[in-house]
């Protein structure tokens, strides 16, 4: 099995052999390229953010800037919105679901180093694959943790890191974050804390 095997499967392994160093690179080229696109440049932009990642839905959209390290270990869905200075070290899979919107500064950390000096001197790194259900909010500055899954239905409020799972239909804020209480039908009607909508077509 070599590094980049190792690094796939949440092996430890070593980031400068095997061509990962030059998949890295290759990748980085193009994220240069996508953050220095003219905002009124709308289909060279989506063209080469799909050819970053690995696989995308319809009808998406990631605002400049934004970093990852190797783009093609990160399929999102229909729908999904990531907000300004999106960072996703991407060396084990990113798996996000429809209808995923992100706030400014979100970060998702799949890559991590060992706790011991020794073994964190020696080189080896470790990739854990994070995945994100449909409908989810994630809020602005929110940090998502190696091996996280985040289930269908979950706002995560903004500052929060995210160190373990969260399950289907849940506010959950924090460092570290944690439910504070279930989505319910009540929710429908409110579009911030209390305030009701005025309209009828939201529920369309």
């Amino acid at each position: 099995m070599n590094q980049k095997e190792r690094m796939l499967t949440g092996l430890p392994y070593k980031a400068w052999l095997d061509g990962l160093s030059e998949e890295r690179m290759e990748n980085k080229l193009k994220i240069y390229e996508y953050n220095q696109i003219r905002p009124d440049e709308k289909k060279k932009a989506e063209e080469l953010i799909r050819s970053i990642l690995g696989k995308a839905g319809e009808d998406i959209h990631i605002e400049q800037p934004f970093h990852c390290d190797y783009g093609k270990n990160i399929e999102v869905g229909n729908n999904f919105f990531a907000n300004y200075n999106c960072t996703i070290l991407d060396v084990g899979k990113v798996i996000i679901g429809e209808n995923v919107m992100f706030a400014p500064n979100v970060s998702i950390y799949t890559a991590g180093h060992p706790i011991h000096p020794d073994s964190r001197n020696s080189g080896y790194e470790y990739g854990i694959a994070i995945t994100i259900g449909d409908n989810v909010w994630i809020g602005g500055n929110v940090v998502i943790n190696p091996g996280v899954t985040i289930g269908h239905n979950v706002v995560i409020g903004a500052g929060s890191v995210v160190t373990k799972d969260i399950p289907d239909n849940v506010i959950a804020v924090g460092n570290p974050c944690k439910v504070i209480r279930a989505i319910t039908e009540e929710d429908r009607k409110y579009y911030y804390k209390d305030k009701e909508f005025d309209v009828q077509d939201y529920t369309e």
